[in-house]
């Protein structure tokens, strides 16, 4: 069996390529994509070729973590049914060529325990909910009624603060893009320029800049917490004498686990969490290159989707 899949070949050098698929264990599953999410922070660093050494790193590599598609076979054994609606989390079935993190091809061999069943009804929004379980997992304890800062307003940023929301806080936004922070959300979106707080518990930065920490812990409360849910591609310093007086905490927030993922899935499932109003473009897999390139580049694109349905 083989899959049409996005390759890059090299750093801005992407291709749709028919690669063949492993042969499905009897603990896997054969999924046939419907949606893929383009990330505007990992893959655009695999995109440029500024991705940080990282297990699995290297060319040609199929990227892509945030699949949606439908269970077209599986073993009596694995749990999933035929026909069931899946998020699929990436994939490594593609011998030779590496699956970092493998998602974005027409069809998948995954094992089948790695599978989160969810809404069809859902369509492609559904692809946001490996984002949703990253906020989920940034997330600090929030106190109901305290005001929290998360710098970026991109899908991440907003999905933190939603959950922040939810959970009782206050957040407030940086964001520095004009486009980004136009429309009605519940919570403020301001230009850091803006804002002349100080004393944030807890500052939540998604929005991958090496440059900030000094700022944002001349913003930060005695004992605060910088968590730091972006993904750097240069070095992190900061001045440390500020850092002492104030006590500071920073925290390095992963990859969700799958814990986040269940708690997530159950929030949207419930209609806690709403992910509406985050997928702001879609293009057929077959223009890819177009929807990399649009996904990267233009700020008014949150979530760039490719649509694999009339992919064989």
């Amino acid at each position: 069996m083989d899959a049409l899949a996005v390759v890059l070949q090299r750093p801005e050098h992407l291709a749709l390529s028919r690669l063949a698929l492993t042969p499905a264990a009897s603990c896997d599953a054969v999924v046939a994509v419907s949606w893929s999410g383009i990330s505007t922070g990992t893959e655009r660093l695999l995109w440029s070729g500024r991705m940080p050494s990282f297990p699995g790193m290297g060319y040609p590599l199929v990227p892509g973590y945030e699949s949606v598609g439908t269970v077209v076979e599986a073993g009596p054994d694995c749990g999933v049914e035929i026909g069931q609606t899946v998020f699929v989390p990436g994939a490594r079935c593609f011998g030779e060529v590496r699956g970092l993190f493998g998602g974005a091809a027409s069809h998948l061999v995954v094992p089948a325990a790695r599978l989160v069943p969810v809404d069809a009804a859902l369509g492609d929004r559904a692809c946001l909910i490996a984002l949703a379980a990253t906020a989920y997992h940034a997330l600090s304890g929030v106190t109901p009624g305290s005001v929290s800062l998360i710098v970026g307003h991109g899908v991440l940023g907003r999905l933190l603060a939603r959950l922040t929301v939810l959970a009782g806080g206050q957040p407030v936004v940086w964001e520095r893009d004009p486009v980004r922070r136009v429309g009605s959300f519940g919570y403020p979106v301001i230009d850091p320029e803006a804002d002349t707080t100080r004393g944030y518990a807890t500052i939540t930065d998604v929005s991958g800049s090496a440059d900030l920490l000094d700022t944002l812990i001349g913003r930060l409360a005695p004992q605060g917490e910088i968590v730091l849910a972006g993904f750097y591609e240069a070095p992190l310093s900061f001045a440390f004498p500020p850092a002492f007086l104030r006590e500071a905490r920073i925290r390095v927030s992963a990859e969700w686990r799958p814990d986040d993922l269940a708690a997530v899935t159950a929030l949207v499932r419930g209609g806690g969490l709403s992910l509406d109003g985050l997928v702001t473009h879609r293009l057929p897999a077959a223009s890819a290159e177009e929807a990399y390139r649009t996904a990267f580049t233009d700020p008014a694109c949150l979530k760039m989707i490719l649509d694999w349905r009339a992919c064989a």
